[in-house]
């Protein structure tokens, strides 16, 4: 999930309507180019950088030997499975993620986004390293609530660089999962967290964020859609 950079006004948006990327929404979040006439912003990101001028996306390409796959890679559509093991090695995976999430400028990223086709995502709704209270790590999550109420918010992904669309998201959500320790818990995620946790969560089902666009919204992204396959497809690529 990535935030996108936008004018001053969108911070009020954050404020109102959790306007995210997913990473900073969290598909996973880089900074990424509006298309033009469009603020947009990551799920990868924080929602304080939306006070800034709108920035380029931030590819820092391999980073703790990970990289972030870009669509169409089959990985993104692959099956997830849960996570059963709880070492040192998944710790070590959590901490290379989010070393490549905060190296993108984003707020999220899910596992499979860097290739592990596992059920685990991280996200810090701060984008900011130096803020380690606010990393959030998911192994096996799964929603038990949600509210009614959806909110239509602008969102990007690292793994479509470049662009942004409006999403719309639940108003918050109500989580049961597990710590790196093995041990459950619940936890309830509001607003720009929600968003963010959202577009995260849908990567451990192979859903991608351009999946819940409008007609309209997907329309105005097939051509940034189309560059992406002639770049990357028909397999993908890191």
């Amino acid at each position: 999930f990535i935030r996108m950079g936008v004018e001053w006004l969108v911070v009020v948006a954050l404020a109102g309507a959790a306007v995210a990327d997913c990473h900073a929404v969290a598909s996973g979040r880089v900074l990424v180019r509006p298309a033009p006439g469009r603020a947009s912003l990551r799920m990868d990101a924080a929602p304080e950088t939306a006070a800034r001028e709108v920035e380029e996306e931030v590819d820092p390409g391999e980073v703790a030997g990970l990289r972030v796959l870009k669509y169409p890679h089959p990985t993104l559509r692959a099956p997830n499975e849960e996570v059963t093991t709880f070492d040192d090695e998944l710790r070590d995976l959590t901490r290379r993620m989010f070393k490549m999430m905060y190296a993108s400028k984003g707020v999220g990223l899910a596992a499979p986004q860097v290739g592990v086709n596992k059920r685990l995502l991280v996200f810090n709704p701060e984008g900011d390293e130096r803020k380690l209270a606010g990393e959030v790590v998911l192994c096996n999550p799964f929603i038990v609530g949600s509210a009614e109420g959806k909110e239509l918010g602008d969102e990007g992904c690292l793994s479509f660089p470049g662009f942004g669309a409006k999403v719309e998201r639940a108003k918050w959500i109500k989580v049961k999962a597990t710590n790196l320790k093995g041990k459950p818990f619940t936890k309830k995620f509001t607003g720009w967290e929600a968003r963010i946790f959202q577009h995260e969560y849908d990567h451990l089902d192979g859903v991608l964020y351009v999946d819940r666009l409008s007609d309209q919204e997907r329309k105005a992204v097939e051509g940034d859609l189309q560059r992406l396959v002639d770049a990357h497809g028909p397999g993908g690529a890191l």
